[in-house]
């Protein structure tokens, strides 16, 4: 590799330096890194689950739905009734400098919002039912994001970790080492100059003599 860098004793030092900050660099990101995927492998099975359980949810829901519709006619009527829920809350943590979100939705105990003379009890094991699955989708929809941030982050913190490794770090050490031979080279031409000026003295001395 080709080394542009004058090597003076100016240059050594202040590529020691950057040599000694890319690899405390390479050594925060590797930390970082493996606090992100401690974090998101912790939420992984988390998600997993979820997932298991809000597709079994969403299907009860909906064959109770069915139910109700079959018993009742079309509920449409009656889900219209039911208010939208305004409940939801965003906000984050800080997860390594990383924004994870944290979902909450504002307790509320089930009631039932429509006529009992229209509906029967297939509506209200719906309208239960699709209660829970709203709660699941929230947790999901905490646990899924935060995966998604942390893997997104982990995925660009790897490259900036990889190119310390694998490019900077080894350009410097290159670069160090091109300087510190470089100067040795010389320290060595200078003695050697030095001695060859010394003996050259010692000689003319003892022929004059």
């Amino acid at each position: 590799m080709e080394n542009k860098v004058f090597p003076t004793k100016g240059n050594l030092i202040a590529s020691k330096k950057s040599l000694s900050l890319a690899r405390m660099g390479y050594d925060l990101l590797d930390r970082k890194r493996n606090v992100l995927i401690r974090e998101m492998m912790m939420l992984v099975d988390k998600v997993k689950l979820l997932r298991e359980e809000i597709t079994q949810a969403y299907a009860t829901a909906y064959y109770l739905l069915q139910q109700a519709n079959i018993s009742t006619g079309v509920i449409s009527d009656i889900a219209s009734s039911v208010h939208v829920e305004t409940g939801v809350h965003v906000t984050y943590r800080s997860v390594m400098g990383i924004e994870v979100p944290s979902v909450t939705i504002d307790p509320s105990p089930i009631k039932m919002e429509y006529g009992f003379d229209e509906s029967n009890s297939r509506v209200d094991e719906a309208y239960i039912q699709f209660h829970r699955v709203k709660e699941l989708t929230v947790v999901l929809a905490e646990v899924d994001n935060s995966v998604y941030r942390l893997a997104n982050a982990i995925r660009k913190t790897q490259k900036r970790a990889n190119a310390l490794k694998n490019i900077s770090i080894p350009n410097l050490e290159a670069t160090v080492k091109f300087i510190s031979d470089s100067l040795e080279e010389k320290e060595r031409e200078e003695f050697s100059r030095l001695k060859v000026i010394k003996a050259n003295k010692e000689k003319n001395k003892r022929g004059a003599q």
